[in-house]
């Protein structure tokens, strides 16, 4: 039994792996475990047992037991890329050691200086023949004392030779800056066992199981290694693809392309790179040419521990309050987007959680910038931990606003730095407050080397109009400040020092692109039809009674889309039956005449609320969320709809029902609002969103019930790739163009058709020039758009004749991948120019 044993390698806090700020700890892709935020500097031995690996870095160590079980300790995070500074090794692979043997002594403050976070994952790395029984969490743990006691469970042996196909290899050049250490290698075996092919990684005369992290990381790749992926089995050959897809993407850690890279690995819509030109994916659409200045924050440096605390809680109240004056006066100015996200900021500001760890820290003896940093890095380890987009976000928001108090401890201005009027902004990443600070009319465009298409930032950025593009990799470092650029956020692409013919070229066509836009913007108010006459109703989606305006300034033939969650988001109770009704009668009356569909509540484990009791959950985008959450508190439910139900003029208002599954949640949605509705008479419409593979096909039987239908193009996109579109490692093949989403989608249609129900489409893909004559084509007669791409999406409809839409649509359903697609639907709208 004592093999089954794990003790704590390094004294500390033992913590649940749910708070390791890394999506591949937190979502178990290494194996299950502890983590422990370590307060000694020594890692030793959690067992008897040999030394698999240690990595080059000395960071991370690897032991087998005699029962067999592979236990990783990994200390600190993002630590591989200080090259092993800091660390000093006291083993070597194959030597054979005691349970408490010294294994990697490290400087604790060196390292907690330099690392994304300290804390120190201990994983069973091999939990598919081995289950943690009990653990312990929750409580200081010393080195020595038990912290996790593992049972064995008999693997399910299988005869690889048996399965038949083919054998596929794919040859490739490693091009992750840091090699295949534990991340990488956790995500590439987490690829391979979506599929049930062998896949192994070949390199010189060196093999390994892909599906083995520990195996994987043996081989000791580093980058412009050679290797070769080679895969056994009926689906070798998709197999090979994703996994080779997923390694050329470099997975966030290159710093080169790799020689053979999956076409996977590049955004959706882009072919290769012309020469001179960076690729990267279009955040925030339009074309803006200047020259290059770069944004780099340079936070000063933070000393741990401080000799009056009275002094640092003194300095710490001061930073605070000149934050807060900087935020309040900002909100006052700017989009609807931007003064929501520097509430949020205000609120976090305030929040008493926050202030209060930061305030115990600072009792304690640290100095008050280690003090909020560490109060804030509490936060969002467990925010970042649920492995959920949104739950990222407000992490990026918590990390904007410690970056800016640390500034004003400093005594330094939390305003970026000013930026000459024209300018391509360039940065590695970009918070909010640091876009929204510049100048106004200063930057003509943004470019980040990391970044997601759906962030805070790429929403500012849309609501300022500058064009935009994220994750162009670590080769946007190459552009040298001043350098001309043109950034064609349409196109995914960076011209950098083009030649003056070309410049030119980019002008016109720049020019062009702004007087259609102005053309647009004079027509907006027309009637939208298309060129031959079909009546196609341009909505748009909308977040807050302020959009309703912008709306309706840009001809908004009333919303397909409203998001009631900016009601209901960062406050402690949920708001009441009034506060709701004035809410939607405001967004109502800037519509008059206008229909209005309001969606109801989308919230639960992906979108926390403190007054309602949900349960943890380890997947919390496939668990209760949306329809699920309300139906499992009526209260909720009931309350909106006699909310939606109160607006004047009745049956303006529409109700839209979020993440349908069956039509058992439609009906028990209809049956409270009958119960509401009484006796009245009162005639309200109660559609749904298609957003779920299972929805979309049955949607004949959902259309039989429902009073419309409306497809929201973004979660049926990663539901049905079982992709998350904010993971940066398969982020670029998230594409609503991939043919099973369009095959779903004609489906959904023709299910409508079938019973004379309107069919929208108020997803992402519905604001995408090329996708609207795919979706026209497909038997959509309703669109809702972004508020600011009204008039555009209204003058591409008018030049769009249906039967030719129709024949595009059935001619992209039969191609093999969203790059083709595109690729034709581009050369079909450029025959309308």
């Amino acid at each position: 039994m004592a093999d089954l044993i794990i003790t704590a390698p390094v004294k500390g806090w033992a913590a649940p792996l749910e708070e390791v700020p890394d999506p591949v700890f937190a979502g178990r892709m290494m194996g299950d475990g502890v983590a422990i935020h370590p307060t000694g500097s020594t890692i030793h031995a959690p067992c008897d047992g040999t030394i698999v690996s240690i990595h080059a870095a000395g960071h991370a160590v690897t032991i087998r037991n005699a029962a067999g079980a592979e236990i990783l300790v990994h200390t600190g995070l993002d630590t591989v890329a200080l090259g092993g500074k800091g660390f000093e090794p006291l083993v070597a692979a194959g030597a054979v050691v005691s349970r408490g043997d010294p294994l990697i002594r490290f400087d604790l403050d060196a390292v907690g200086r330099a690392a994304t976070s300290l804390v120190t994952p201990v994983i069973v790395t091999n939990s598919d023949t081995f289950r943690i029984e009990r653990r312990t969490t929750g409580q200081m743990v010393g080195i020595g004392e038990a912290l996790m006691t593992l049972v064995p469970i008999e693997a399910q042996a299988r005869n690889w030779a048996q399965d038949g196909g083919e054998t596929h290899r794919r040859t490739l050049v490693v091009p992750l800056v840091h090699g295949i250490h534990a991340r990488p290698a956790a995500r590439i075996g987490a690829c391979a066992r979506a599929y049930q092919a062998e896949v192994e990684i070949v390199a010189g005369d060196r093999r390994a199981d892909v599906r083995s992290a520990v195996a994987l990381m043996g081989l000791g790749l580093s980058q412009g290694d050679a290797i070769t992926i080679e895969a056994r089995g009926h689906d070798a050959r998709d197999a090979a693809e994703a996994v080779a897809a997923l390694i050329a993407s470099g997975m966030g850690e290159s710093a080169v392309q790799a020689a053979t890279p999956a076409p996977a690995a590049a955004p959706p819509d882009a072919g290769p790179a012309p020469e001179g030109a960076l690729a990267g994916l279009c955040a925030a659409p339009g074309i803006a040419i200047g020259t290059a200045a770069w944004l780099r924050t340079d936070l000063p440096e933070i000393v741990r521990d401080a000799a009056d605390a009275s002094a640092e809680s003194a300095a710490l109240d001061a930073a605070l309050a000149r934050v807060r004056e900087h935020l309040t006066a900002s909100a006052t100015r700017g989009s609807t987007a931007q003064r929501q996200i520097l509430a949020a900021h205000l609120a976090f500001l305030d929040d008493p959680t926050l202030v209060r760890a930061a305030r115990q820290h600072v009792a304690a003896g640290r100095s008050a910038g280690f003090a909020w940093r560490d109060a804030i890095a509490t936060q969002t380890a467990s925010l970042r931990g649920s492995g959920d987009s949104r739950f990222a976000e407000r992490a990026d928001d918590l990390d904007d606003l410690a970056r800016q108090v640390l500034l004003a401890l400093a005594g330094r201005d939390p305003a970026p730095r000013s930026i000459a009027p024209g300018a391509i902004l360039l940065a590695d990443e970009l918070l909010p407050s640091q876009l929204i600070g510049l100048e106004p009319g200063s930057v003509a465009g943004v470019a980040l080397a990391r970044g997601g298409a759906t962030s805070h930032v790429a929403i500012i950025a849309a609501s300022l109009g500058l064009p935009m593009l994220v994750a162009v990799g670590a080769s946007l470092s190459q552009i040298a400040e001043g350098s001309r650029l043109v950034l064609d956020a349409d196109a995914g692409l960076i011209h950098v020092d083009p030649a003056d013919d070309t410049l030119a070229g980019h002008r016109r066509r720049s020019d062009e692109l702004q007087a259609r836009r102005a053309a647009a913007l004079a027509a907006a108010q027309d009637e939208c039809r298309s060129a031959d006459g079909t009546r196609i109703e341009l909505f748009a989606n909308l977040g807050s009674p302020d959009d309703a305006v912008t709306a309706a300034a840009r001809g908004a033939e009333g919303s397909g889309l409203v998001r009631t969650e900016f009601l209901f988001m960062d406050r402690a109770t949920a708001p009441d039956e009034a506060e709701q009704r004035a809410s939607y009668q405001a967004i109502a009356d800037a519509l008059p005449g206008r229909p209005i569909i309001i969606r109801l509540l989308d919230i639960g484990g992906d979108k926390p609320a403190p007054y309602l009791p949900l349960a943890q959950e380890q997947n919390p985008m496939l668990g209760q969320r949306g329809i699920r959450a309300t139906l499992a508190h009526p209260e909720l439910l009931e309350t909106q709809l006699r909310a939606i139900l109160g607006v004047r003029p009745a049956g303006q208002c529409r109700i839209m029902v979020p993440m349908i599954a069956s039509l058992s949640e439609l009906r028990a949605v209809r049956a409270t609002m009958d119960r509401i509705v009484g006796t009245s008479g009162a005639q309200v419409q109660l559609g749904v969103m298609i957003e779920t593979p299972a929805a979309a096909v049955t949607a004949d039987l959902i259309a039989a019930e429902a009073d419309f239908l409306s497809i929201g193009t973004n979660d049926l996109t990663q539901y049905t790739l079982a992709m998350d579109r904010e993971n940066a490692a398969v982020a670029a093949s998230v594409d609503a163009m991939h043919p099973a989403v369009l095959r779903l989608i004609a489906r959904t249609c023709s299910g409508g058709a079938r019973h004379g129900r309107v069919v929208g489409v108020c997803g992402g893909l519905a604001s995408d020039p090329l996708g609207i004559p795919v979706l026209l084509g497909l038997g959509v007669t309703e669109l809702s758009t972004t508020p600011g791409f009204v008039p555009e999406a209204k003058a591409l409809v008018r030049r769009l004749d249906l039967d030719r839409c129709r024949d595009l649509a059935r001619i992209v359903l039969e191609l093999g991948s969203a790059t083709e697609i595109r690729a034709r639907v581009r050369a079909f709208t450029q025959e309308l120019a």
